[in-house]
Parts: C-alpha cells; sequence; structure tokens
C-alpha cells in the first residue's frame, strides 16, 4: 500500500517538474518582430504559390494522359 502512494507522489513530481521545464524552454523562444513576420508570411506564399502551379500543370498533363490512354483502349 505504501508502495502505490510512492509511486502517485514520483508521477505527479515528473508531471509538475515537466510543466516547469516548458515554461522555462517558452522564455527562452525567441519571437519574430512584425517585419520578420510579414516577410516570412511573403515567402511562404509566394512558394505555395509556385507549388499550385506545378501541381496544376501536373494534375492537367496526367488527365490528358489518362484521358489518351482510356479512348485508346
Amino acid at each position: 500500500m505504501a508502495d502505490a502512494n510512492v509511486t502517485k507522489k514520483t508521477g505527479g513530481n515528473k508531471a509538475i517538474k515537466y510543466l516547469k521545464e516548458c515554461k522555462a524552454e517558452i522564455k527562452k523562444v525567441t519571437w519574430p518582430d512584425r517585419k520578420q513576420l510579414i516577410h516570412n508570411t511573403g515567402i511562404i506564399l509566394v512558394f505555395i504559390a509556385i507549388v499550385t502551379v506545378i501541381l496544376s500543370i501536373l494534375d492537367a498533363g496526367f488527365a490528358w494522359l489518362f484521358q489518351l490512354l482510356t479512348n485508346l483502349l
């Protein structure tokens, strides 16, 4: 019975220690300023646009190829 209480307290202490360590790590984070945030958002949007164009071209090409193959059969 005593062993069960020790296990529960140890588990609780581990959880509290984990949360304290998380809080300490969050304090170490350097958040971007407004200018960096806008710049990085712009880069991501341009990248998404480029990937969208590439995937659209591939999709159209594969659709054309599939239609060509189905017409042959």
